[in-house]
């Protein structure tokens, strides 16, 4: 490049796909920051539970129902790593290495799965996004995923019996379902308000379907 030509503008897909990475970053952190403020209220323990109570599930499904699979979890990986890094950013002030050896640890990697997995099926629900379907797909990834990781690997670092743990995670269940509606009142009016926040995606039958008739 000689000292009169002046740099080649940049291409506009590069452009596009910078202004989307800055724009991913900054969803990711705000809801990182959200599950985090949630946790602000403190947390609840009922009869000496090992497992509090908390609000910060709301963020996790939020995260997976407004941002989509990838960016939700990634916004959940983000306040783990900073909670790994010692900042007290789930409920009741708690931060550290010494969360992740607890009998907390499963609830908290079933957030990353369970906001991957709203995610995932709220790309199949758009742009449509029926209340029906949109509860049952976030009950799916935020109760029973989440559980499904949680409770076993509470019941083994606790040396509680799987059945007995099952039973003591109900306490979670009315307050859970009630996340789950808010859940999907908020994201509905979201996806209104701003479509495209998550690309609409098929169910895999029917891409395999497409492309048999293609």
């Amino acid at each position: 490049m000689t000292a009169t030509q002046s740099p080649a503008p940049a291409s506009a897909p590069a452009r596009s796909r910078a202004r989307t990475s800055a724009r991913d970053l900054a969803q990711i952190a705000v809801f990182a920051a959200l599950i985090a403020a949630l946790g602000l209220p403190g947390a609840l323990s009922i009869g000496g539970m090992a497992v509090p109570i908390t609000f910060q599930t709301l963020g996790v499904m939020l995260a997976g129902a407004i941002l989509g699979a990838r960016k939700g979890a990634l916004s959940v990986v983000l306040l783990l790593a900073l909670v790994a890094a010692g900042l007290p950013l789930l409920a009741g002030g708690r931060g550290g290495i010494a969360v992740f050896v607890g009998p907390s640890v499963g609830y908290l990697i079933g957030w990353v799965l369970g906001a991957f997995v709203i995610g995932w099926l709220t790309a199949r629900l758009l742009p449509r996004y029926r209340v029906l379907p949109a509860l049952a797909a976030t009950a799916f990834g935020g109760i029973v995923v989440i559980y499904l990781v949680g409770v076993p690997v509470f019941a083994a670092i606790t040396g509680t019996p799987l059945t007995v743990a099952l039973v003591g995670a109900a306490v979670f269940l009315p307050g859970d379902l009630l996340k789950v509606v808010v859940t999907v009142l908020v994201a509905k009016g979201v996806h209104r308000a701003s479509p495209g926040l998550i690309e609409p995606a098929p169910w895999p039958w029917r891409r395999a379907v497409e492309q048999r008739d293609a």
